[in-house]
């Protein structure tokens, strides 16, 4: 028997800081809690900036970390590919492993080289091609200009996809171009051609996986988008140089690409150095919140504490936020029943969700829970409001009584988890109570 809606409840949205799966900040080259790295200190603050004015393993006296449930961390290739062919597995298995026991997702880079002597291209390829060195008065340095080197790259990334594309504990991966990091360096210089092999590397071989292109250029990111939806990253938010002039014009160009994939932002320096410059943080998260923002990465720094509001009220705002506002439900139903149902929702962030996590309900009283599947693709779910009408079938063997009905994002599972909601609604584990349903 169909049942249709006879009873209503309603949900006020609170403004409780909520850690959510694959938004927010990130923690950079270590995991959730743990120590940043102190091997080889001068080299780190040269290169990726993780410890500043003398910050020790955690960074607690100079500032504070705000909590990341993505972990971001790049990797050279010369570590994942040590012999021609022969791929370090391993490595990337314990990276999304440390991850999951870390209660966070991984976002990764598969770097060409840095600009440190022992971070270059693979030593076996080193042998054949001609590799430039960093000059001594440069901060980056430029890659091999060999086709060599974008087709042999090429067949790295492909090897990553093959093996982790649409892997649960990925949160995205970078799209690596040409230069130091990846970032791109020199790219105008680079013919054309060459310059599809990496895209077409990333974008045919990562088809589940959220993909995020460097803002190096509309024609790349354009072109990127031919294959699959890619997102933008940017990796000098706070500097005035790019807020001003390269970022708007950029992003402007690609007004409606934040719906399909992430936005993912970086620190220009690290964010104690915005303050220590005197930069207005207000009308850097102001625009980040305009582009769209879900993540950023603060590079494992610490931020002033002088800013802990600004940064709070930044987290609540940053990618996502959903609350149950209303739901449309029948009070009364049989086992077997199909039960119509109708809700909004609201999207208090500013981006959707990126990944089909279960929306879910569940029947739950002191003899047992039954959990209903609503079908429902959350990645839907833009910024702002949305109405939903949907069905759910009751087991045929469900008994009699009175039964709490709830709902959840996800299973609360390393590999699918929990999605915190921001509404005053009872909550246990991932489990919001709405209402009270009565199988007869």
């Amino acid at each position: 028997m169909k049942r249709y809606p006879t009873s209503s409840v309603r949900f006020m949205p609170n403004d409780e800081l909520l850690i959510n799966p694959y938004m927010g900040f990130s923690t950079f080259q270590h995991f959730r809690g743990g120590k940043l790295f102190d091997a080889d200190t001068d080299g780190w603050k040269k290169e990726f900036y993780p410890l500043f004015h003398g910050v020790g393993e955690n960074g607690a006296d100079e500032g504070f970390h705000p909590d990341a449930s993505i972990a971001y961390i790049r990797v050279c290739w010369k570590d994942f590919e040590p012999r021609e062919g022969i791929f370090n597995y391993a490595m990337v298995d314990e990276l999304l492993s440390t991850a999951a026991a870390h209660g966070q997702s991984l976002m990764l880079r598969l770097m060409p080289h840095t600009t440190r002597p022992n971070q270059d291209i693979p030593d076996w390829l080193a042998e054949r091609i001609p590799h430039p060195e960093r000059p001594e008065t440069a901060r980056v340095k430029e890659s091999p200009d060999d086709p060599e080197f974008f087709y042999a790259f090429a067949r790295a990334v492909q090897a990553l996809g093959a093996r982790y594309d649409g892997h649960p504990l990925l949160c995205s991966v970078d799209l690596s171009l040409t230069g130091a990091w990846g970032e791109g360096h020199n790219l105008d210089f680079v013919p054309e051609t060459l310059q599809h092999v990496l895209i077409d590397a990333f974008t045919g071989s990562f088809h589940k996986t959220p993909v995020i292109c460097p803002v190096a250029g509309s024609r790349l990111i354009s072109y990127a988008n031919l294959t699959r939806p890619v997102g933008m990253r940017a990796d000098c938010l706070g500097d005035m140089r790019y807020h001003m002039y390269y970022y708007p014009r950029v992003i402007a160009g690609f007004p409606d690409l934040w719906k399909e994939a992430p936005m993912s932002f970086e620190s220009c320096w690290t964010v104690m150095h915005w303050y220590e410059q005197g930069w207005d943080i207000d009308y850097i998260i102001e625009q980040s919140l305009k582009w769209h923002i879900s993540h950023f990465n603060a590079k494992s720094s610490p931020c002033p504490r002088v800013w802990e509001k600004q940064i709070e009220r930044w987290q609540k705002k940053m990618g996502y936020r959903f609350a149950v506002r209303l739901l449309d439900f029948p009070g009364d139903a049989a086992a077997g029943d199909t039960l119509d149902m109708g809700m909004w929702l609201e999207n208090r962030g500013v981006a959707p969700i990126y990944r089909d996590l279960p929306f879910r309900l569940r029947l739950r009283n002191q003899r047992g829970a039954w959990v209903l599947d609503t079908g429902l693709d959350i990645r839907n779910w833009l910024p702002g409001d949305s109405f939903e009408n949907f069905t759910v079938t009751l087991p045929g063997d469900i008994p009699t009584g009175a039964y709490a009905l709830e709902a959840s994002i996800g299973e609360g599972s390393p590999e699918c988890p929990s999605v915190y909601m921001a509404m005053d609604a009872p909550q246990e584990a991932g489990w919001y109570r709405l209402a009270e349903l009565n199988i007869l």
